[in-house]
């Protein structure tokens, strides 16, 4: 790798060791280009047992890891309402910083942070990392090698019963900034993204379902709480490229489905749940007579590649593909189809990212010399 600034293993402090935490914690672990030096949540006995879990020597508030000199990027896991506060401290203590989505609650505090980011020098991450995974890379380079022709629009969905029936706490999951569009949506709009390019514009629908849930699992079975967001949202999206795309997020459904299809001007490609790292990859064209499975290589390490690869391209110094920039362009789609199913009207979507460059076929997460 080159550059004349730091060597070794990339310093990482994580913020928040909720539900996802174990996810991050467990691949980072096993990621030699980066190395877990402090854990962080407001809970700071929580933070402790998971540092001791996990053999990792600090643990603390934000303050204290914060003002860990060896720390260079922060994984910042929190709840959506605290993602820009945690971020925009860590920017300010000098750290680079990669969070969970969304990236902000609103697209104004995304760009600020971004801009700050900027203005310091510093980069700035954002989950999720899924398109990084061989389903959705095998998937653009069948697209690239003309697999299914020119794209001309995509069909996604992805509908279940909602997460209260298996996350612990999940208030947070139907409060402002999350609900279907805003906790499912990244990883579909994403991968969008990732496959034809950035949105231009949309229209959508949106529901409640009900007014209130029931926790159904953990020691707080049976609480109910009130529904703060839509809970099934509908939207048409127009790509710039030129492609369209139909796409469904509920937490409504009885039956859970997940769909995602991408239809060219010679073929069919579809792909397996963008949540997820893996295939399987299917393709049909005109004259087929059923689908033909097609390969799946790259890496399914899970939750965590985007971190490594933006260590990696710290050390290398070139861009990292799970960029704060994509990640807002995101946040303006989703915050675009939010203000259309409320008024009715198409919405543009005010910015545009670069399309990040595939991750190459044999990039591995344990080995730096490939990737």
């Amino acid at each position: 790798m080159s550059g004349s600034g730091p060597r070794g293993p990339v310093a990482v402090a994580v913020v928040g060791a909720g539900v996802i935490s174990t996810q991050y914690l467990g691949n980072l672990a096993s990621f030699p280009d980066v190395e877990v030096v402090a854990v962080a949540d407001l809970d700071t006995a929580r933070a402790k047992a998971t540092a001791d879990e996990y053999g990792i020597p600090v643990s603390g508030d934000v303050d204290t890891v914060l003002a860990l000199p060896e720390v260079e990027l922060v994984v910042n896991l929190t709840v959506p309402a605290a993602h820009a506060t945690v971020a925009r401290a860590a920017l300010r203590a000098g750290k680079h910083v990669y969070g969970e989505k969304p990236l902000a609650l609103d697209p104004v505090e995304g760009g600020k942070l971004l801009a700050e980011a900027a203005a310091l020098g510093l980069r700035v991450g954002n989950a999720p990392d899924t398109f990084l995974g061989a389903g959705v890379q095998s998937a653009i380079r069948a697209i690239e090698s003309g697999a299914i022709g020119a794209p001309v629009a995509a069909t996604t969905a992805v509908l279940n019963f909602g997460p209260e029936r298996w996350h612990p706490n999940p208030e947070f999951l139907f409060q402002y900034g999350a609900g279907p569009l805003f906790d499912l949506g990244p990883y579909y709009l994403t991968a969008l993204v990732a496959l034809l390019g950035p949105a231009t514009r949309v229209a959508a629908s949106a529901r409640q379902g009900r007014a209130e849930r029931v926790i159904g699992s953990g020691p707080r079975a049976g609480t109910r709480f009130d529904v703060e967001v839509p809970t099934h949202v509908t939207a048409l999206i127009d790509f710039a490229a030129g492609a369209t795309a139909a796409t469904t997020f509920s937490f409504d459904s009885a039956l859970p489905r997940m769909q995602f299809e991408v239809t060219g001007t010679e073929g069919t490609l579809e792909l397996g749940d963008p949540n997820t790292f893996g295939g399987p990859l299917r393709v049909r064209g005109g004259s087929d007579e059923d689908w033909r499975d097609l390969p799946v290589t790259g890496t399914d390490a899970g939750r965590g590649i985007g971190v490594l690869e933006m260590a990696r391209s710290l050390r290398a110094d070139r861009p990292h593909r799970a960029s704060g920039e994509m990640a807002q362009h995101v946040l303006d789609t989703m915050t675009a189809i939010t203000a259309s199913a409320a008024d009715g009207e198409f919405r543009s979507v005010p910015s545009r990212c670069a399309v990040p460059e595939p991750l190459p076929s044999d990039w591995s997460p344990t080995d730096p010399t490939l990737g």
